[in-house]
């Protein structure tokens, strides 16, 4: 066993685990601090952080061979999310077409119709072509793009070297 690619897989793993639980720390602080609403393609992004947390950190304590996988693994949902990252800010920029049925929903099918009345009043509705928020220039999408391809960089190239 090679001490130094040993480390590098558990440093790898570590940053990965940690910059992950720091995505969606930082995502969910915006949606339940300050009020944003995920729109479906948001929500969808979010899903290769949540596997990367535990591959993380499944490769800080596994073997070697497992410790690849893990992060080949990861660095493969990452890529996923990148790409829905990417598809995401292309149709808020309007180069392409978002998804049809992006906008929210009511939640559980009410009891009454005045029930479903108030639900409409209360439901805000996320429209994934509209982005909101820009920093520097990137929507939010945006810049999971560039935070998923970055990890899935850091997880795959670690997977993947000797």
């Amino acid at each position: 066993m090679n001490v130094a690619s040993a480390l590098r897989l558990k440093r790898a793993g570590l940053w990965l685990a940690l910059a992950s639980a720091l995505i969606l720390g930082a995502v969910l602080v915006l949606q339940y601090g300050y009020g944003y609403a995920p729109c479906k393609l948001c929500l969808t992004e979010r899903l290769p952080y949540y596997a990367a947390i535990p591959l993380g950190l499944a490769a800080l304590f596994a073997p070697e061979r497992l410790a690849r996988l893990a992060l080949g693994l990861a660095a493969l949902g990452l890529l996923y999310g990148a790409g829905i990252g990417v598809y995401h800010a292309g149709a808020e920029w309007g180069f392409w077409p978002g998804p049809s049925d992006c906008g929210g929903g009511t939640g559980a099918n009410p009891g009454q119709v005045g029930d479903f009345l108030n639900q409409l009043q209360s439901t805000k509705v996320v429209d994934c072509s509209v982005a909101a928020m820009r920093v520097l220039g990137l929507s939010l999408a945006g810049w999971n793009a560039v935070a998923a391809f970055a990890l899935a960089s850091l997880a795959g190239t670690a997977a993947a070297r000797p």
